[in-house]
């Protein structure tokens, strides 16, 4: 199996995870605090962070791609960036059903994008600026497949925090 495969198997079983939480109800419950910044979501934060980060990091890994034998190129941002909290702040109210709707979509984008890469696309090198040198194999997994997954286990999370089983009725 190809790494390409690989990661298009995790990304179809993340993508049946997120599916099952879009029609969730929402409730009070907040994420286990982040690791680097102590921060705690509600349920409208990570489908709004869901909704935005896919396509941004796609085209990041396209611009490490494009930039050829010239890397490690410089690329991505960190979670202080101001777009990036934008647009969850912009989002967070939004319903689950539209931003699955754009998650789903980015999710789609994804697959192509993984199923397109040659050798050469998987042998590119970025330069992240708080993780260092990055292989394209640890960009995707560590920002688009592996913090899909992230993001859905959070998702989970609050489920289990507000009692609501996987139709959002709560649990008995």
């Amino acid at each position: 199996m190809s790494d390409a495969e690989a990661y298009v198997r995790r990304l179809d079983a993340v993508a049946e995870r997120l599916a099952a939480h879009a029609g969730d109800s929402a409730n009070d419950a907040l994420t286990s605090p982040d690791a680097t910044t102590g921060e705690r979501w509600e349920r409208g934060q990570v489908w709004a962070h869901l909704a935005e980060f896919v396509p941004y990091w796609i085209e990041q890994a396209r611009f490490v791609i494009a930039a050829g034998d010239a890397g490690p190129v410089p690329f991505g941002r960190t979670k202080r960036d101001e777009g990036r909290i934008a647009a969850i702040e912009r989002d967070r109210g939004q319903p689950a059903s539209v931003l699955w709707s754009d998650t789903h979509a980015g999710i789609e984008e994804l697959r192509t994008f993984l199923l397109g890469l040659d050798h050469t696309a998987w042998e590119a090198r970025g330069l992240h600026p708080t993780l260092g040198i990055m292989s394209m194999g640890r960009i995707v997994d560590e920002f688009l497949v592996g913090h899909l997954e992230e993001h859905a286990d959070q998702l989970d999370e609050l489920r289990q925090a507000g009692g609501a089983d996987e139709g959002g009725a709560p649990a008995t």
